[in-house]
Formats: C-alpha cells, structure tokens, sequence
C-alpha cells in the first residue's frame, strides 16, 4: 500500500492551513502594536502589517515546499502519523520562531522611532 500521495497531501493541507491561520492572526492582532510603534500613523503600520504578512507567508511556503519530501515511503498508518508529526512539529517550530524574531525587531523598533515632530496649533505662530 502506497500511503506517500496522502502523506503529502495531509502535510501541504495541515502546514498551509496553520501558516495561513498564523498569519491572519498575527496580521489582525499585530496591527494596534505597529499603529503604537509608528506613533499612530495608520497608513505606514499597515503597510508595514502587510509587508510583513507577505514575507511571512514567502518563508513558510518555501520551507514547506523545501521539506515536502519523505525519505522513506510510509507503510503504515502509524508511519503516517510519524512523518506528518515530525514535519509539522518542524513547521511549527519556524511559525513561532518567525514570531519571536517579528517581536524583537519591532519591540527594538519602537524604542527607536522618536514620535513625530508637534506641528504648531492653527492660528498660532
């Protein structure tokens, strides 16, 4: 019994639907941290948000498409299971590893933006 089709196909359904749940995710709850960071311009923290979103995904589809392959064939449904938790556990692993070195920069970041410059009130000069 050939199970390498369905091991694959499970692997790219699991691995991309987490990388896809991650990213949502960190892109909607990472938004009022970068709106903070950049002192409430809006506009360039969610350009930032999805510059950051867009090369989240690029990193974790490659490294998922780097990894598709199986050494050896599964012959099993134990063997399935062993392949797809030590590749998934390995896709999770960067998904978090990505997240902590998103959150270093930009907590790094937000100490060194100075707030913007106070520009005077109207009808004072």
């Amino acid at each position: 019994m050939n199970l390498l089709i369905p091991t694959y196909a499970l692997y790219l359904l699991i691995s991309i639907g987490l990388t896809a749940w991650v990213a949502r995710t960190l892109h909607r709850n990472g938004r009022p941290f970068l709106v903070t960071s950049f002192h409430g311009n809006e506009t360039l923290a969610d350009s930032v948000n999805h510059l950051l979103v867009v090369g989240f995904y690029l990193l974790n589809l490659g490294f998922i498409s780097l990894t598709l392959k199986v050494g050896l064939a599964p012959h099993d449904g134990a063997a399935v299971f062993e392949v797809l938790g030590t590749k998934i556990g390995a896709v999770l692993l960067i998904l978090g590893f990505l997240h902590f070195i998103n959150l270093a920069i930009f907590s790094r970041l937000h100490r060194r933006v100075p707030p913007p410059l106070a520009t005077p009130a109207a009808g004072t000069r």
